[in-house]
């Protein structure tokens, strides 16, 4: 979804980072420091691709006013997305019969601060972010060396390798906002639902 706004909404930062030398992502935290927590009012629903929800979900924007702007729509899809994992986080939780404390961050948004605490502040848990953001080859390294013998154990070679560098806590304030913006987010997807069925119907997209 940050791809599909950086390449169809994202000209203006694209321009500026190739001048610049910088990626276009780095430039998109002046749009989500532009608006306010809760988009005043503006929604996503991330379902942007079919069979992440079923086959016929579609993404939607709600409470669109004219007050909004590009960067109440790229800081709506980045808190939309967050809704989703807290949905997710959720879910796990309650199959698992366990309670996180706290969120382990990698990936390329991780690299974003105020990404990392709009996440922090929806699913109301302290957020680390370690040395590096590409995990998948930490992991793999950690594997490896186990195997190799360089560690005795996986939780050996963990705690020799994985480093955490920053945490990002909750803020109280943003987080009641939240949970309570998260309350209307699980029921759009259920009164949408029929909508997207009849969209379906009309026009054959996504094709079943």
């Amino acid at each position: 979804m940050v791809s599909w706004f950086r390449d169809e909404l994202g000209h203006k930062e694209q321009e500026e980072a190739r001048r610049k030398g910088v990626l276009p992502e780095e430039l998109f935290n002046e749009l989500l420091a532009a608006e306010p927590p809760g988009c005043t009012g503006l929604m996503m629903q991330p379902y942007w691709g079919p069979g992440l929800k079923d086959p016929m979900a579609k993404g939607a924007f709600l409470g669109f006013g004219d007050m909004h702007t590009r960067s109440s729509m790229y800081r709506a899809t980045i808190e939309g997305i967050g809704y989703a994992l807290r949905d997710g986080l959720e879910t796990l939780e309650k199959r698992g019969r366990f309670q996180s404390e706290r969120i382990a961050v990698s990936g390329g948004a991780s690299q974003s601060d105020l990404i990392c605490q709009i996440s922090a502040d929806i699913l109301g848990r302290p957020h680390l972010r370690g040395e590096t953001y590409e995990t998948s080859s930490l992991g793999a390294a950690i594997l490896t060396s186990t195997g190799l013998g360089l560690h005795p154990s996986i939780d050996d070679a963990v705690a020799a390798m994985v480093r955490y560098k920053t945490e990002f806590k909750p803020r109280s304030e943003n987080t009641n906002l939240y949970s309570r913006l998260f309350g209307v987010y699980k029921k759009i997807y259920p009164r949408l639902n029929g909508l997207y069925q009849d969209i379906q119907t009309i026009t054959g997209y996504p094709e079943l």
